[in-house]
């Protein structure tokens, strides 16, 4: 596309295309020569006739900006002509552009204020080169002239494109006109194929383009890359092609769409751009109200479509009302009229019809505008021509300041150039009937009511859907109900029924019901007898209720809870066992233990809970070495598992050390034990060999916490020894330590369960534990109970802790 041209300028000639010297083909090279010559020669006409378009247009606005002259100056057309030429001289710019800032400070519109404000962030350059593009006022401008000059719509889009949006890097236009279905077709086009804009010529309501998004939205929509998950539109999906659509309307309605493809993706445009495509959607708008789409209503006709939406309204059964749109002197929506009220119509506040007939919506309704957003749903339907939907809406009127709410069903929809209010007022006796039919579908309960007098029974729908009967079938009466029972219900049946026919008090029973289709159904039937003033029995009334899904829950709970009380039993046997087991090899006291040169205490505190009964364990015995097996170990686990698993390790630790061998190798083969001969247990285990006669401690560890050697008053850990936990590998090494205990020295051999604490770190645990430990205490026993007794874990976890002073 060539940029278009000043007036005064000239249109390049077309260049002749030079002869190529050589041989000359007979016929072939006169018959090109000549398709040359044509082509060239049509090129030239298209430019001319381009140049002469934008010498045309650039004329209008300098005759333009002359009347302005003319009329602010008084003067005549040639004294204008020479202000004009004068003016631009002494500015430095061109008529065309002096022109343009006349037209801008005169109108002061949408256009004048896009052109400033570009111009207020650009400037404008001292000296402008003489090829300059032209600046956006000259632009603008000379699109507004092209525009209202142009016969239809497709010359509109043509001059946008070319004056105004190819500058901005635009490759093709598009101007949709909306529907008063919210329907968009296609008026105008430049830049896209004849064939594009054939298949995009109409576009249903309903349908998710890009244009639609600005129409739903009431504001400009930009989509920086058009890929396949945004929504299709006129021209090729190229996910590279950016592309904006811009509501066009005018006094709060929205006639059409302008949308505007680039071949680029588009990034975010500075405020002073969207503002000349704004002006330049507030144009088309302008020129689609002007210049209407062939089949689009005309004054006459849009009067004869509203007497018959009059008419249509007032054959409704509903409340309606007729709203025309009220605008400011500025052409600005800010009411609706209410044009008419149709006969059903009822006011919520109780006012008559002629109180707000011809006034405005905001008047005769201010709270329209509130919580509701009645008077939102109103403009947008009016904006934008999509009709409103909404159930059980609150409507409030005011009445001497009170407000008086109602809830109603509403519909709004747009006709032309007016809009159809409708709404249905909710009625309580209504609501309530539908209320408990509801009711009676959840619940599964049917009504019904026999008349002794006649024998009519009358059922409701709920009730013959119970018995497996269609609607048309006949009613059981309540004598013959026990042939439709089970055998054993019959005594029950009867008892009901002598009690209320007989006794006339209400009775209620429970039976199971034989349907036709061999469906048994668990139900409930409540009845009560109608008398009257005379105690005479008149009428039966009652439900019956549907208690299947009820009775079978209960069936199924009721094993439910005798299973599991049956493996509530079985586990608090377990755990009977299991703490017995546990107690039995190691009771939660042992009276005092002495060896030869040592004093041995021993502390056990089981779990508070029964089914947390660990594998914590212990053992302190004289070997026939006369060296002392010390050892302090925790089984993985709880429950009667842990207890046994605890059993098999400490027997086979007392049957390995008689074999003489140190705690290292009786920890290597404890662990062959643990991994090979038993189901995968594991376990941590400190033990130690006590010598006697040279006072010194051999120990190892198996993932367990080393012991805590009270001297004095210092209390220390013993080095942290190598050594992985039992049966974790099939192989595995420990490490072995000595330490020599001197008189009055004290060893401390625990579990975790004595120092573990939720959120804590465990060296602070064992810190607390130390400083408790050192405190001088007359006994070994009241050190051990002082430990328990101080002790901050709350693992809920067995605890074993083991005392060994030298004497």
């Amino acid at each position: 596309m060539h940029p278009p041209q000043q007036p005064g300028d000239h249109p390049p000639r077309a260049a002749r295309p030079a002869s190529v010297p050589g041989a000359r083909l007979p016929g072939r090279e006169e018959h090109g020569s000549t398709v040359g010559r044509l082509a060239a020669t049509v090129e030239r006409l298209r430019t001319e006739v381009r140049a002469a378009h934008a010498a045309a247009d650039g004329r209008a606005l300098v005759e333009l900006a002359k009347g302005i002259l003319i009329e602010r100056l008084t003067c005549g057309p040639a004294e204008a002509a020479r202000q004009l030429a004068a003016l631009a001289d002494q500015a430095g710019m061109s008529q065309l552009e002096l022109a343009a800032d006349i037209i801008n400070q005169a109108s002061q519109d949408r256009l004048s204020q896009a052109a400033g404000e570009f111009l207020a962030r650009t400037g404008r350059p001292a000296e402008a080169p003489a090829d300059a593009p032209p600046s956006a006022a000259i632009r603008l401008r000379t699109a507004e002239s092209a525009a209202l000059a142009a016969a239809d719509t497709q010359a509109v889009a043509a001059s946008l494109l070319a004056y105004a949006l190819g500058p901005l890097g635009a490759t093709a236009v598009a101007i949709w006109a909306a529907g008063h279905d919210a329907s968009l077709t296609l008026t105008g086009h430049a830049g896209f194929t004849a064939e594009e804009a054939g298949r995009w010529c109409y576009v249903p309501p309903g349908v998710a383009t890009v244009a639609r998004h600005a129409l739903s939205e009431r504001a400009a929509v930009w989509f920086p890359a058009l890929s396949e998950a945004d929504p299709p539109s006129i021209g090729t999906r190229d996910a590279a092609c950016g592309r904006v659509a811009v509501p066009a309307g005018t006094g709060g309605r929205i006639v059409g769409v302008l949308e505007i493809c680039w071949p680029h993706p588009v990034a975010p445009q500075p405020p002073q751009i969207q503002r000349q495509i704004e002006a330049l959607a507030e144009l088309c708008a302008h020129t689609l109200e002007t210049r209407p789409v062939t089949g689009t209503r005309t004054d006459s006709a849009l009067h004869r479509d509203l007497d018959e939406l009059v008419d249509l309204a007032d054959g409704l059964h509903d409340p309606a009302l007729v709203l025309l749109p009220h605008l400011d002197a500025d052409g600005n929506l800010t009411d609706f009229r209410i044009r008419h009220t149709n006969r059903r119509f009822v006011d919520p506040a109780g006012r008559p019809r002629t109180a707000v007939s011809g006034a405005l919506l905001l008047e005769a309704y201010p709270m329209a505008a509130g919580d509701s957003n009645l008077f939102e749903a109103v403009e947008r339907v009016y904006a934008t021509g999509e009709p409103f939907r909404a159930e059980r809406m609150t409507l409030t009127a005011l009445v001497d300041q009170v407000p008086l709410a109602a809830v109603a069903d509403i519909s709004i929809s747009r006709c032309g150039g007016s809009v159809l209010l409708l709404w249905r007022i909710e009625d309580e006796a209504a609501r309530l009937a539908s209320l408990l039919q509801h009711a009676q579908r959840l619940g599964r309960i049917g009504g019904f009511e026999e008349n002794v007098l006649t024998g009519e029974v009358t059922w409701n729908r709920q009730l013959f859907t119970l018995h497996g009967l269609p609607p048309t079938a006949r009613p059981v009466p309540l004598e013959d109900l026990p042939a439709h029972a089970h055998p054993d219900d019959a005594v029950a049946l009867g008892r009901f029924l002598r009690t209320l026919m007989h006794h006339r008090r209400p009775a209620s029973t429970a039976f199971r019901l034989h349907r036709p289709d061999g469906i048994i159904r668990h139900v409930r039937l409540v009845a009560e007898p109608v008398l009257d003033a005379h105690s005479r029995l008149l009428a039966l009334r009652g439900a019956y209720q549907d208690i299947s899904a009820q009775h079978w829950t209960e069936v199924a709970l009721a094993a439910t809870r005798d299973q599991l009380a049956h493996t509530e039993q079985e586990s608090a046997e377990r755990n009977r066992l299991a703490l017995q087991l546990q107690h039995a090899i190691m009771p939660p006291a042992r009276a005092p233990f002495n060896a030869p040169g040592l004093n041995i205490a021993v502390r056990y505190r089981p779990a508070e809970t029964d089914h947390l009964v660990g594998g914590d364990w212990y053992d302190a015995v004289t070997l026939p070495s006369q060296q002392i097996l010390l050892c302090v170990g925790d089984i993985a686990g709880h429950g009667i598992e842990a207890a046994t698993s605890m059993i098999v390790l400490r027997n086979a630790l007392r049957g390995l050390a008689v074999t003489g061998a140190g705690p290292a190798q009786l920890l290597t083969w404890l662990n062959i034990v643990a991994h090979h001969l038993t189901e995968r247990i594991t376990a941590t285990v400190v033990c130690g060999l006590y010598d006697p006669v040279a006072r010194t401690l051999r120990w190892a560890r198996a993932g367990h916490l080393p012991p805590v050697l009270v001297s004095g008053d210092r209390a220390v850990t013993l080095p942290l020894l190598k050594g992985m936990l039992l049966g974790a590998l099939a192989d595995a090494v420990y490490e072995e330590g000595e330490v020599r205990l001197a008189s009055g020295d004290t060893l401390l051999m625990f579990t975790d369960g004595l120092v573990e604490r939720k959120g804590s770190l465990l060296q602070d645990s064992l810190d607390h534990l130390m400083a408790t430990a050192k405190v001088p205490t007359v006994t070994l026993e009241q050190r051990l109970d002082r430990l328990l007794t101080h002790s901050r874990a709350d693992t809920d976890d067995d605890t074993c802790l083991v005392g060994v002073q030298a004497v």
